[in-house]
């Protein structure tokens, strides 16, 4: 059954902020498909890149709730490949920004395990800590 989308300023504001901290002008996405057939992670991702920016594009926030944003390595393949030059890690870093802007912890520290932390290099620690805690 097709989801019935309704524009509310509540849409448009999630929109336009997204745009507003990325700079990219998200709203030009054709939906090819190519930035997803190209990027290196889709495999590991919940949504792919085409379907955040349709999901953005559409004022949807649910997007948040994505692990697709985390994943994004900035690797700029999809920049590359896009036909419209948008730069989906500038997107994906915005998306990022308003989650950590909600002060809500993503991972516990307890919760890793400590034999598998000493084969983590220092930089993903810390990359993660960063990317993912308040």
């Amino acid at each position: 059954m097709a989801k019935k989308i309704k524009f509310t300023d509540k849409t448009t504001k999630f929109l336009e902020k997204i745009m507003d901290l990325s700079g990219e002008q998200v709203t030009l996405c054709e939906q090819c498909g190519t930035c997803s057939g190209g990027c290196p992670f889709v495999e590991e991702m919940d949504i792919n890149p085409s379907q955040i920016m349709r999901l953005v594009m559409l004022g949807q926030e649910e997007v948040m709730e994505s692990q697709t944003m985390w994943l994004c390595a900035s690797c700029y393949t999809c920049t590359i490949r896009c036909p419209r030059k948008l730069d989906l890690s500038k997107v994906s870093e915005a998306l990022r920004q308003v989650k950590l802007r909600e002060a809500v912890d993503n991972i516990d520290i307890a919760e890793i395990d400590a034999a598998e932390a000493v084969k983590l290099p220092t930089i993903a620690l810390v990359g993660n800590f960063r990317k993912f805690t308040g």
